[in-house]
């Protein structure tokens, strides 16, 4: 067993996340027992994956998607009741680390992506430096780009080709719902930009710049950090850990 103020302070150190201004609360955000000896990591702290951290008899759940932000009404009631009540039953610990798990260089969200496109990232752009530019290991057209995505991540995405039979030869991407950094990437030098989700004015910006726009899913592009981070608890302080995919469309 490792103290749970050991790990937490671990984390917020690793993740540096007093640099991030963020739409909620980073770290501990229900307090379970002091010891923690098993981590299951998730992407969002749903009813399904804490009943599954209960299954496994864990002491904390790691998620990208914690349970309070803001603008939420903040009342213990309903949906919000049932997942606090679980943990608190069970003193699970829930850690939650939202943009500070995007932006790490190594085990984040947007590094852990690019690894499995094997995109090699050379830069950063965007508000906070979230989003990460770099190149394919070989020039692409936004055919096969849209092929390779789908390979890798088990679906299909939504492809607005700017410029069709262009070279895709420098890539910009961030995790989520990032399509505001789009204009961002574009300034960046990108021939294409990766994110989770798109809105209307992405499609005619992708058209007028030449630059494609590729929406994969915001849990498909954010279901890498986590795993990484518990994996990396579990070499780190000798915990067990098991990362548990809650099925998503989104």
């Amino acid at each position: 067993m490792t103290p749970r103020i050991e790990i937490e302070s671990y984390l917020n150190t690793l993740l540096e996340v007093g640099k991030f201004r963020d739409y909620g609360p980073n770290g501990l955000q229900v307090e379970g027992r002091e010891g923690i000896g098993k981590v299951v990591s998730g992407v969002t702290a749903s009813l399904a994956l804490i009943e599954a951290a209960v299954e496994r008899q864990a002491d904390a759940v790691l998620v990208h998607h914690g349970l309070f932000w803001k603008g939420h009404d903040g009342r213990i009631t309903g949906w919000m009741k049932k997942r606090i009540e679980l943990l608190l039953a069970h003193q699970i610990n829930l850690l939650a680390y939202h943009l500070p798990l995007d932006a790490h260089p190594q085990l984040g969200n947007n590094a852990q992506f690019g690894q499995r496109l094997k995109f090699t990232a050379d830069g950063r752009f965007g508000e906070q430096e979230l989003g990460f530019i770099g190149a394919p290991s070989q020039p692409l057209t936004p055919a096969a780009l849209g092929a390779l995505l789908k390979f890798r991540l088990n679906r299909d995405p939504i492809v607005v080709d700017g410029a069709p039979g262009r070279q895709i030869r420098r890539v910009a991407w961030c995790t989520g719902g990032a399509q505001g950094y789009f204009e961002a990437a574009i300034a960046a030098g990108a021939d294409a930009y990766i994110t989770g989700e798109i809105s209307e004015p992405q499609a005619h910006l992708a058209r007028e710049t030449g630059v494609s726009f590729f929406a994969c899913g915001h849990h498909a592009s954010e279901r890498y950090g986590a795993p990484a981070l518990g994996a990396h608890l579990a070499e780190t302080f000798g915990l067990v850990h098991e990362f548990v995919e809650i099925d998503n469309p989104a």
